[in-house]
C-alpha cells in the first residue's frame, strides 16, 4: 500500500561498537522502484474504485490484511475506524468486545470490514479448532446483528470469508461461487461463519462476503514460512504437487475490499483469488525461478503430518481447490498482478530482500 516513505536514519556506529552493514546502490534504487510500482497501483485504484469519503470500521486492522488495507483506505481519503479489543488509545479506535459489543460501537460508521479470527494455521486438535470456529461464527452474529440495529450505522457489510468453503480436495473441478459447498472442518466453519451475517443481510445492508485463497505477502503468511527455505534452495512442494493453489496477492486482496466498500452491484459471496490458479509444483518452480534459486522435486510430506495433525495436513498443507474469481471477472475486475510470477517478483523485488537478508541475497 502507498505510504509516506521515511527514510532509515542508521547510527555509523551500533550500541554493540560494530558498525552496521552497508546498504547496497542496487538494493535503494530496487525499493524505490518497487515504491514506485506500488503508489501507481494504488492510485489507479482509487479512480477505478472512486467514492465519496467512507469512515470504515475494521477488526483485525493490525493483521496482515488489515494493515495492507487499512493502508490502502487512508490513502483514498477514507477514515478508518479500528476496532479494536483493548482500552482505546486514540480517537481512530474504538474498544470492541466480539461477544457482547457495546451498542454505540458502529454509530457514525459508514461501512463494516470483519477480518478477526484466530489463526487457522496449527495443529487441528479440539483446542484449536474451537479457537478457530469460536473467534469466528458469534463475534461475526454479534456484530452483524449490531450494524443490523444500529439507526445511523453502518449501510455496507464486507466479512472475511475462506476458499476453505470448497472443502480440502475438488480435483480439477472449477469452483466459483455457485458451487456447493464441500466437506471438512474447515468447510463446516465457513459455512456458519457466512451464515453469521445474515441479520445485516435480512435488516438490508449490503453484504458480501469474501471468499479468500491463500494470501502472498513477505510480511506474513505462506510466503514468509517459505522464503528463508526457497532462498536457500532447499523449498519444494509438498504431496504430490498436483494440488491446485487459490492463491491472491495481498495488494490485489485489498483491491478487493476496497471494491466490495466501493460497488453497490457486489454483494454475497466472492471469490477473492487470481485468475490464474496454479498447481504446487508450478508455485514451487515458479518461486524458485523469481529467487534464482534450485528448488527440491519433491520434500517428505511426514513433517506437516506431526506438526498439523492428520486433519490439519489435509485442510491446510495438502489441500487444492482449483477456485476461480467467477463474480469479479464478470464485473470486469483487474488485477494489479494476475499471474503469479509477476505478483512474486513485485513482492520480492525489495521487501523480499529485507526479510530473507539472513539466508543470503536473492540475485
Amino acid at each position: 500500500m502507498a505510504r509516506v516513505f521515511r527514510p532509515v536514519v542508521r547510527p555509523a556506529v551500533e550500541e554493540d561498537g560494530h558498525r552496521p552493514p552497508p546498504v547496497s546502490e542496487a538494493f535503494l534504487r530496487s525499493m524505490a522502484a518497487y515504491r514506485h510500482r506500488q503508489l501507481a497501483a494504488d492510485l489507479a485504484a482509487h479512480r477505478r474504485y472512486r467514492h465519496d469519503p467512507l469512515t470504515v470500521a475494521v477488526t483485525g486492522a493490525s493483521g496482515l490484511v488489515g494493515t495492507g488495507l487499512t493502508a490502502l483506505l487512508t490513502t483514498g481519503g477514507h477514515q478508518v475506524v479500528r476496532l479494536v479489543r483493548r482500552p482505546a488509545e486514540t480517537p481512530g479506535e474504538r474498544t470492541w468486545r466480539p461477544e457482547a459489543p457495546a451498542a454505540d460501537l458502529l454509530t457514525g460508521v459508514d461501512a463494516v470490514v470483519h477480518l478477526a479470527g484466530a489463526p487457522v494455521a496449527g495443529r487441528f486438535d479440539e483446542r484449536h479448532r474451537r479457537a478457530v470456529r469460536d473467534s469466528r461464527i458469534a463475534p461475526t452474529r454479534a456484530l452483524a446483528d449490531l450494524a443490523a440495529r444500529t439507526a445511523d450505522g453502518p449501510k455496507v457489510f464486507v466479512s472475511a470469508s475462506a476458499a476453505g468453503y470448497y472443502g480440502p480436495d475438488r480435483g480439477d473441478e472449477l469452483l466459483t461461487e455457485e458451487s456447493e459447498r464441500g466437506h471438512g472442518f474447515l468447510a463446516d466453519v465457513v459455512t456458519g461463519w457466512e451464515a453469521a451475517t445474515e441479520p445485516a443481510s435480512a435488516a438490508g445492508l449490503r453484504v458480501v462476503r469474501v471468499r479468500t485463497g491463500l494470501v502472498l505477502s513477505p510480511r506474513g503468511g505462506l510466503l514468509r514460512l517459505q522464503y528463508p527455505l526457497f532462498a536457500a534452495g532447499l523449498g519444494g512442494p509438498l504431496g504430490t504437487g498436483r494440488q491446485w493453489m487459490p492463491w491472491i496477492g495481498l495488494d490485489d486482496l485489498a483491491d478487493v475490499y476496497l471494491r466490495a466498500l466501493t460497488d453497490s452491484v457486489l454483494s454475497g459471496p466472492i471469490n477473492a483469488v487470481s485468475p490464474e490458479p496454479v498447481r504446487t509444483n508450478e508455485y514451487t518452480r515458479t518461486l524458485g525461478t523469481v529467487l534464482n534459486r534450485p528448488t527440491l522435486p519433491e520434500v517428505p510430506s511426514a513433517g506437516p503430518r506431526l506438526l498439523l495433525g492428520e486433519d490439519g495436513a489435509r485442510e491446510l498443507v495438502f489441500a487444492g481447490q482449483r477456485v476461480a474469481p467467477r463474480r469479479l471477472t464478470a464485473a470486469g475486475h483487474e488485477f494489479r498482478h494476475p499471474r503469479l510470477a509477476d505478483a512474486l517478483a513485485h513482492l520480492l523485488g525489495a521487501a523480499g530482500a529485507l526479510i530473507g537478508s539472513a539466508a543470503g541475497d536473492p540475485a
